[in-house]
């Protein structure tokens, strides 16, 4: 099965809505040209909406970094669906590795944070990977099944359609490091059989999988020519307009 491939960029804790604006500037007149492929861009939560107006009328999406499972209420911090989505989003990342590492984020709440985005009209990525001390146990794919099942508890057939799933890897984030196209390959199948397993062949196959870990113009192309590997979600390299807009055209060769 053609799986559209997708390139996310996470800008994570960096830029301010005016760095986020010339970035956005730059992807936007960079990318008028590529439509086989999906672009997302997840800058802070105090440049959405301005990054919102540049981006309107083009084919560049936008996403939350994290969203809270209330639509409302006492809790100071916190940003809703609906908050998101008023905003400009059609998408929002949960689950991320600094959110588990840093913010006491659980497969638990992974899972109420994805559930309370779907009937927003919101797609989500949900993030899954394991540490450098479980991979050289040999827990990876304990730790990957694990996850994702936590995320896709309750989650119906009609929601898992709006779900894209990031597998990155705890050890390659930020670090330099990258999984090898065999590696990524490898988790990124047994990914597919736990959601097939969760679903059904269907669902497995046309589920999206991207991945994310110290995803760069020099290795972007030899990742997403794998079966199994339907883009990526990018962090440092997205900050710099020329290397992001590299990667998604990476992607579109990768497509062809």
């Amino acid at each position: 099965m053609a799986r559209r491939l997708l390139v996310a960029g996470n800008w994570k804790m960096n830029n301010t809505v005016g760095q986020s604006l010339d970035l956005v500037e730059s992807l936007k007149k960079e990318t008028r040209d590529i439509h086989k492929v999906d672009i997302i861009v997840a800058p802070p939560f105090t440049a959405i909406k301005p990054v919102y107006d540049i981006l309107e009328n083009s084919s560049i999406q936008i996403s939350g970094q994290n969203v809270f499972w209330e639509e409302s209420g006492a809790y100071t911090g916190e940003v809703s669906p609906m908050m998101l989505k008023e905003a400009g989003c059609k998408w929002v990342i949960v689950g991320h590795s600094e959110r588990r590492q840093y913010f006491g984020e659980t497969d638990e709440t992974v899972n109420r944070r994805l559930k309370a985005a779907a009937p927003a009209g919101l797609k989500v990525i949900a993030c899954v990977g394991e540490t450098l001390e479980e991979r050289e146990k040999g827990e990876t794919m304990a730790v990957l099944e694990r996850q994702v099942k936590g995320a896709m508890a309750g989650v119906s057939h009609s929601e898992i359609e709006k779900v894209v799933i990031a597998y990155e890897p705890v050890w390659a984030i930020g670090t330099g490091k990258t999984a090898t196209s065999d590696q990524a390959e490898e988790a990124h199948a047994f990914i597919r059989s736990v959601v097939a397993g969760l679903y059904d062949v269907g669902v497995g196959e046309s589920t999206r999988i991207l991945y994310g870990g110290s995803v760069k113009a020099q290795n972007a192309q030899e990742l997403f020519s794998r079966a199994n590997v339907d883009g990526g979600l990018v962090g440092g390299a997205s900050l710099k307009a020329q290397e992001f807009i590299a990667i998604i055209r990476a992607a579109l060769e990768s497509s062809e």
